[in-house]
């Protein structure tokens, strides 16, 4: 069953819109179908804030059709917040003390934007490392997503990132899977894409030095998905597989204003593997355009996104959609053996994907 409007998050309505099936509670009542609750930690600065909600809300949607499923968002007080964001967070999101009393069947906890270089630095360290360390006790599977994955690396096993020496990766890259064996690949493509953007890295060794196991991994862009040495109770993705088909270009297009308000020194270059040649023509041709204005002291002209957008392909969704399909049908698995019972007491902590 696809996602319960459980609440009045705008989210919902926007999905709908868009075409995604959303139950409204009171029918969801009536089904003879198990739940399952997701928590949904989102970390990212009000711009992306709902745009992230919306990413991850689909995802969950479009995968098992076994479940209806509640996603229950929450945030960390420590975060900074505008008035609108603040709003949006009181209405519509519930509090870590609500989310414990209820409990979860999965959590998912998005990335963040970040100011210090060491990342036990952030105001928000210690709360993260309380919601990670109950979720480690109290909840089946938790899936941390770029940022979060560098803070527990760091946080629970001592592996900081580093900052890559070219500066910035992003793109579009191709990963090939590590062992066909894990549910959480089970019936992906031996090849797939995934879209990163960051500034920083946990590479390859630091994974094994933490003894996680690696399943999908990119020869340009380092490890994508890896899991915890029981093989599921935490997930690790690097890149961001929720991304909407124009995510990168709406992270180009906010650089380039950037450039344009003197607020980058540098012209960004393109995402790699991203756009296309005739789209790269149309935005070789709107940086000109940029340095003519400037140079006459006229105003410059709009971002051609309007020629861009329609010649955007996504090339990882489908895969995304499927590992998420097998995460949540694990997690359903799994709960419904043990739901009810103590958690710990029924789960071998070196293989729990053995219940």
């Amino acid at each position: 069953m696809p996602l319960v409007a459980n609440t009045n998050l705008p989210t919902f309505e926007r999905l709908k819109q868009d075409g995604e099936t959303i139950l409204p509670a009171d029918f969801a009542l009536e089904q003879e179908i198990r739940e399952l609750h997701i928590g949904l930690l989102n970390m990212m600065p009000d711009k992306a804030l709902q745009a992230t909600e919306r990413q991850f809300f689909r995802l969950i949607g479009e995968s098992n059709q076994i479940a209806q499923f509640y996603v229950h968002p929450f945030t960390l007080d420590e975060l900074e917040r505008s008035p609108e964001g603040k709003e949006h967070v009181e209405n519509y999101y519930s509090t870590f003390d609500q989310i414990k009393e209820k409990g979860l069947d999965a959590l998912i906890i998005t990335g963040a934007n970040v100011a210090e270089k060491d990342l036990s630095n952030e105001t928000f360290w210690k709360p993260l490392g309380e919601v990670v360390e109950w979720a480690y006790e109290n909840v089946t599977s938790t899936l941390f997503s770029c940022l979060a994955t560098h803070a527990v690396l760091q946080y629970q096993y001592g592996q900081k990132r580093t900052a890559l020496p070219a500066g910035k990766r992003w793109g579009v890259y191709s990963h090939g899977v590590k062992d066909q064996k894990h549910p959480l690949v089970a019936g992906v493509n031996t090849r797939f894409d995934v879209p990163h953007s960051r500034f920083n890295e946990v590479f390859r060794e630091q994974f094994i030095e933490a003894d996680l196991k690696i399943l999908a991994e990119s020869r340009e862009a380092g490890v994508h998905l890896a899991v915890s040495q029981d093989g599921f109770r935490q997930v690790f993705f690097q890149g961001h597989p929720e991304y909407d088909e124009i995510s990168l270009l709406k992270e180009y297009k906010r650089e380039v204003g950037d450039f344009i308000s003197g607020d980058l020194e540098q012209y960004p270059p393109f995402p790699e593997n991203y756009f296309s040649l005739r789209n790269q023509a149309i935005l070789d041709e709107y940086h000109a355009q940029i340095l003519i204005a400037r140079e006459n002291g006229v105003e410059v002209p709009e971002f051609p996104e309007h020629l861009i957008i329609p010649n955007i392909d996504n090339t990882w969704h489908d895969t995304a959609e499927a590992v998420i399909n097998n995460w949540i049908g694990k997690v359903y698995q799994l709960t419904n053996n043990l739901r009810r019972l103590p958690f710990m007491e029924h789960i071998d902590p070196k293989n729990p994907l053995d219940l």
